[in-house]
C-alpha cells in the first residue's frame, strides 16, 4: 500500500487516520466553551465509547485505522533527541508568560517516561493544580489552566489535508487550534513511514486554510470552501504551489463561498460528495453561490470568476450530463437547519454511494437511502457537540486509485 494516495472523495477508503478522544475534554470548562470552540461539555466516557464504535465501522469495511497520538509517538521513539525538539517548541508555542509556570510545565512533561503518554499529556494540556499552584499564580480569574488542552483534535480532518501522494499542512483559523498541527507537521518530517512528504502549504503561514474546506472531486479537481475558516488568499497560495507543481495531477481549482458564519464553518458542513454523479448539500449555499477558478495558464495561475448554478459547475467541472443535488433535511426547511446543526450533511464516502453518518439526522438519512445511497449510521449524541460529523473526524491517507 502506498503511504499516500488521495485524489477521490468517494473512491474506496484503505487507510484512514484518527484521533481517540482523550483527557483534554476534561479540562473543558463552562466559561472556556466559547473560546475552545465546543457548545457543550462532553461525557468523555461516551464521546470515547461513539469513536470507538466509528473506528469499528471501518475495520468492518476492512478499512486499516491509524491513530495520531500512535503515529505521533513512533515518531519520537525512532528519532533520538527529537522529543527534546517537540518540547522546546511545544512550550513556546503555548505561549506561556510565567516563567515559573513554564518551568514546572516542563518538568512535568520530562517526567512522564512512556512517549505514547507524553503526546497524550500534550493534547490534553497541564492544569494550574496539577503543578500544585495557588491562587496568585492565576493569569485571570477562572484560569484554571497552565497550558490550554485540545479538545477539538478528534476532528482530525482540519490539520492537514492529503492531496494525491504529499499533504496540505493548513494555517488554522482560530488560536486555540493553531497548535493542533505541530503533530502533522513532526509526522510528515520525521515518521519512518512518511518523512519527506510534500507540504503544499505550511502551518505559520500569513492566511488561514483548513481541512474541512478542501474537498478532492477526482484526481485533477479540488473544490475548495472560502469560508469562516479559508482564506480566498490562502487558496491562492496553495494553487500556485499545487498546480505549478508537475509531481501531482490536480489540474483545477475551484473556490466556493459559502455565508461567513459558525453554522456553515467549512464547505464540508454543508456539501459533500458521495458518490460519482451525487452530492448531499444545505439549502443554504444556493442563496449565496460565488465561485472563483484557479488554473495553470502557461506557467502562471490563471482566475476566472464563475457565475453558473452549482448543478451547471458541477456538471461541467465532472464532464456528466447529469448531477444530483440531495438537499440536506430532504428539502423542509425546519429539517435542514436542524439537521445541518449537527451534520447532517457532513458525509463520509468509504466506498461510492455509500456512506457513513450521524444516526440521529432521520430526515436526512431518510431521503439519502430513498435515493440508493447505503447509509452506515453512527450514534453521536456525545461526539456532535463539538460541531463536527464523520468526515470531519477522519483523514484519508489511502483510497484506491
Amino acid at each position: 500500500m502506498k503511504r499516500l494516495d488521495v485524489k477521490s472523495e468517494i473512491k474506496p477508503l484503505k487507510k484512514v487516520l484518527v484521533h481517540r478522544p482523550g483527557e483534554e475534554l476534561l479540562n473543558l470548562t463552562p466559561n472556556t466553551l466559547d473560546e475552545l470552540l465546543f457548545d457543550d461539555i462532553p461525557d468523555l466516557d461516551k464521546a470515547r465509547e461513539e469513536h470507538d464504535n466509528f473506528a469499528e465501522i471501518f475495520r468492518k469495511e476492512g478499512v486499516e485505522v491509524v491513530y495520531l497520538e500512535d503515529l505521533m509517538a513512533e515518531t519520537l521513539r525512532d528519532n533520538e533527541g527529537l522529543r527534546e525538539k517537540f518540547l522546546d517548541q511545544y512550550l513556546s508555542e503555548a505561549d506561556i508568560a510565567d516563567d515559573f509556570i513554564k518551568k514546572e510545565s516542563r518538568a512535568l512533561l520530562e517526567s512522564i517516561k512512556d512517549d505514547k503518554d507524553f503526546v497524550l499529556k500534550t493534547m490534553s494540556g497541564i492544569t494550574l493544580k496539577e503543578l500544585g499552584l495557588k491562587s496568585e499564580h492565576l493569569v485571570f480569574d477562572q484560569k484554571y489552566t497552565a497550558i490550554n488542552p485540545m479538545p477539538n483534535l478528534y476532528f482530525t480532518r482540519d490539520n492537514f489535508s492529503t492531496l494525491g501522494h504529499g499533504v496540505s499542512i493548513n494555517t488554522m483559523y482560530s488560536e486555540t487550534r493553531k497548535r493542533e498541527t505541530i503533530f502533522a507537521d513532526y509526522i510528515f518530517k520525521y515518521h519512518k513511514d512518511y518523512q519527506g512528504t510534500k507540504d503544499y502549504y505550511g502551518r505559520n503561514q500569513k492566511y488561514h486554510i483548513e481541512g474541512g474546506d478542501i474537498l478532492a472531486v477526482n484526481e485533477n479537481l479540488l473544490l475548495i470552501g472560502i469560508s469562516q475558516r479559508t482564506e480566498l488568499e490562502a487558496i491562492r497560495k496553495l494553487a500556485n504551489n499545487i498546480l505549478l507543481d508537475d509531481e501531482n495531477e490536480i489540474r483545477e481549482i475551484i473556490g466556493i463561498e459559502i455565508p461567513n458564519e459558525r453554522a456553515y464553518m467549512h464547505l464540508d458542513t454543508v456539501f459533500t460528495q458521495i458518490d460519482f454523479d451525487a452530492f448531499t448539500y444545505h439549502p443554504g449555499i444556493i442563496k449565496t453561490f460565488r465561485a472563483i477558478r484557479f488554473f495553470n495558464k502557461g506557467g502562471k495561475v490563471g482566475e476566472k470568476y464563475i457565475e453558473k448554478s452549482l448543478d451547471d459547475l458541477l456538471k461541467d467541472a465532472l464532464g456528466l450530463d447529469m448531477i444530483r443535488l440531495l438537499p440536506c433535511g430532504g428539502g423542509d426547511p425546519i429539517a435542514a437547519q436542524r439537521e445541518q446543526w449537527t451534520d447532517g450533511s457532513n458525509t463520509l464516502a468509504i466506498a461510492p454511494g455509500k456512506v457513513i453518518v450521524y444516526k440521529r439526522n432521520t430526515v436526512t438519512n431518510e431521503m439519502l437511502e430513498l435515493n440508493g445511497i447505503e447509509v452506515i449510521k453512527l450514534d453521536s449524541s456525545t461526539l456532535t457537540v463539538g460541531r463536527g460529523g464523520p468526515r470531519c473526524m477522519s483523514m484519508p491517507l489511502v483510497r484506491e486509485d
